[in-house]
């Protein structure tokens, strides 16, 4: 039986998108997305708590999210958890675990901008290159 890594984050950018390129020539963006939830506590206080996720996309996506999205900007951004390792120059071992974007929807327009249009699947969906290692 086949597993399910599935994530679906609301959010907004904590910082600006980073684009860059693969040495073989794929696009790749990065950014951070900052859900939060409100929640009472059982003595009856108001509190809210905040959970930041790494995202990275691919390819088109990646060239649409360095275009359209900027800090503070809500996105909704669908996917799955990656984890990489790597070693850091001190010889220790060091994980990150981010989202892999297969759609991410840009919920709100400063200024009325147009959004780029979706694929007929309803989804702005670039295929991950096979395991193209990045740092």
């Amino acid at each position: 039986m086949a597993g399910l890594n599935k994530v679906m984050v609301i959010g907004n950018l904590g910082a600006d998108p980073e684009m860059r390129y693969t040495a073989d020539g794929n696009a790749l963006t990065s950014f951070r997305v900052a859900a939060s939830r409100n929640y009472t506590t059982p003595e009856g206080e108001r509190r809210e708590e905040t959970e930041w996720f790494s995202i990275v996309a691919w390819r088109k996506l990646a060239e649409q999210c360095s275009q359209f999205l900027q800090k503070g900007r809500r996105v909704y951004v669908e996917g799955r958890l990656r984890t990489r390792s790597w070693d850091n120059p001190d010889g220790q071992k060091r994980y990150r675990t981010e989202v892999v974007a297969d759609r991410v929807l840009f919920l709100d327009r400063p200024g009325g901008a147009p959004l780029p249009e979706e694929n007929e699947a309803g989804s702005m969906i670039p295929s991950e290159p096979d395991e193209v290692p990045f740092e």
